[in-house]
């Protein structure tokens, strides 16, 4: 008596996509991945770095002229030694330097990000290039 082979094959296309999820879990990124995530750091990593020295110098300011408006309107002046309208004139100063940090904020972010962009550039157009082709 004569056997026939038979294959059966069911398709299943949930467990192909779990399969091919979790081996990509476990194979390594293609190199475009990486080109590109190596992109993205580092246009992130200028905007990051402009981004905290200007957070950093506003709330400096801020404080700064925090500082100043409340030795002008309390009576800490008084507290600390300053007679007359010393605590005034010194609160009206120190405010002053405090607007002026908090106004200059903007000026030195967009100062560092043209610098920074500068220095990365022809990295970024290189790695644009290997990726667009």
């Amino acid at each position: 008596m004569e056997k026939k082979e038979i294959f059966n094959y069911t398709y299943s296309a949930k467990e192909q996509d779990e399969i091919k999820a979790i081996r990509k879990k476990y194979t390594v990124a293609e190199q475009a991945d990486d080109k590109m995530a190596q992109l993205r750091r580092l246009d992130a990593a200028v905007t990051h770095k402009a981004m905290s020295i200007s957070i950093a110098l506003g709330v400096i300011g801020a404080l700064i002229l925090g500082s100043g408006m409340s030795l002008t309107m309390t009576d800490i002046g008084k507290i600390i030694g300053l007679t007359g309208k010393m605590d005034m004139l010194i609160g009206i100063l120190i405010g002053i330097v405090g607007i002026v940090l908090v106004c200059t904020a903007y000026p030195v972010y967009n100062r560092i990000i043209r610098k920074e962009r500068e220095k990365i550039a022809p990295e970024i157009i290189k790695l644009t290039d290997e990726l667009i082709k």
